[in-house]
């Protein structure tokens, strides 16, 4: 009792202060609160330049109120690179686009916010092949939104699929000065990893070395190297042949009909899935949580997958495609391509070997 008897008293004088000061506490909780509404009316997206076409975020920044700032990922390894810098206090990037073995490497590093599955229904309309893989058990940091399969990409006005049945072929000394690669390194390294029948995901120092030196046999044939809307020199006519992502193929298909096709070589192609995710430090979570609800959304996917080509991870978007798109086999791999493929997994510590060598490769001539 004396207890509650001081607590009381005690009380009596708060309640004092507080009354002389109560209405100076409720502007400054309005103001907080404003203060914070206002931060969630942004968010700042971090993806691939293909998969933000025009509009497509319209009916978000309309539904919602909020603003959608969007920059353009060039490379996972530059998109890990800024993320890793982003601190707390930065109005950094809210929503990325790691493909999946980025995922588990930023995970396991920190780098990622939990996701919470309450605020993102979207997932009862995800394919459930394409969930709690082993880079990311239970979808904790990230939900997948696209499929990639990287394949030989050729101007069907000067080649034909059957000059194309292996990687190997892309070292034929006919096509010097011709070759477009990814500008990507583990997509590069992957290649010459298959065509010398390794693990696209080694780790052995001297398995990758022997890459780069397979790689450096190739480098006479590279034009350029390019990851960032790689479909347009195709387009332009400016590459005719080249290594290419199945929904680059769309897009070339679409903007050029009767350019372009693409095989997939007998050793397959290495695979991964571009994932949506939340950096740890991400200013606007709640405002992240939204958008990547929409971006993975039915009406939004299938717009999506229609413009860009890649398969997505929405089963009810999916049965809404055309034909054209679900039955070419340049863009949804068939079960044949599929089952002979690899499936790309984050190499630890090694990407900077990876990376080392790759800008090595570039520089060469």
């Amino acid at each position: 009792m004396k207890k509650l008897a001081g607590l009381f008293a005690a009380s009596l004088v708060a309640v004092a202060v507080t009354g002389c000061n109560d209405k100076e506490s409720k502007t400054d909780a309005a103001n907080n609160a404003q203060a914070q509404a206002s931060e969630e009316k942004v968010v700042n997206l971090y993806t691939w330049t293909e998969y933000v076409p025009d509009g497509l975020l319209d009916e978000f920044t309309k539904e919602t109120g909020i603003k959608v700032n969007v920059s353009s990922l060039e490379s996972n390894e530059t998109m890990y690179a800024k993320v890793k810098l982003q601190g707390a206090g930065d109005d950094g990037y809210d929503v990325i686009a790691p493909s999946n073995y980025f995922v588990s490497k930023m995970a396991r590093e920190g780098m990622l916010k939990e996701l919470d599955h309450s605020k993102l229904p979207v997932i009862a309309e995800l394919d459930p092949d394409w969930l709690n893989k082993p880079y990311d058990k239970g979808n904790k940091y990230s939900l997948p939104q696209l499929l990639g399969a990287p394949g030989i990409a050729y101007n069907v006005k000067t080649y034909k699929g059957a000059d194309f049945t292996s990687w190997g072929d892309l070292w034929k000394p006919e096509f010097a000065g011709k070759v477009q690669l990814l500008d990507d390194a583990r997509e590069v390294f992957n290649i010459a990893l298959v065509k010398l029948g390794l693990n696209p995901n080694t780790t052995k120092p001297e398995e990758i070395k022997a890459a780069y030196e397979e790689l450096l046999k190739l480098r006479p044939n590279v034009l350029s190297f390019n990851s960032d809307n790689p479909a347009n020199s195709f387009i332009s006519g400016e590459v005719e042949l080249g290594q290419l992502w199945n929904g680059s193929v769309r897009i070339a298909k679409k903007e050029a009909p009767g350019t372009i096709d693409m095989v997939f070589p007998k050793e397959g192609p290495v695979l991964w899935v571009d994932t949506l995710a939340i950096p740890a430090n991400a200013k606007h979570p709640e405002a992240a949580h939204k958008l990547i609800n929409y971006l993975l959304s039915e009406k939004v996917a299938e717009k999506l997958t229609l413009e860009i080509g890649y398969p997505t991870s929405n089963v009810k978007a999916k049965a809404k495609l055309p034909a054209e798109i679900t039955n070419d086999p340049a863009i949804y791999p068939t079960a044949e391509v599929l089952q002979k493929s690899h499936w790309q997994d984050d190499v630890g510590e090694a990407v900077e070997l990876y990376e080392k060598y790759y800008q090595e490769l570039k520089a060469a001539k």
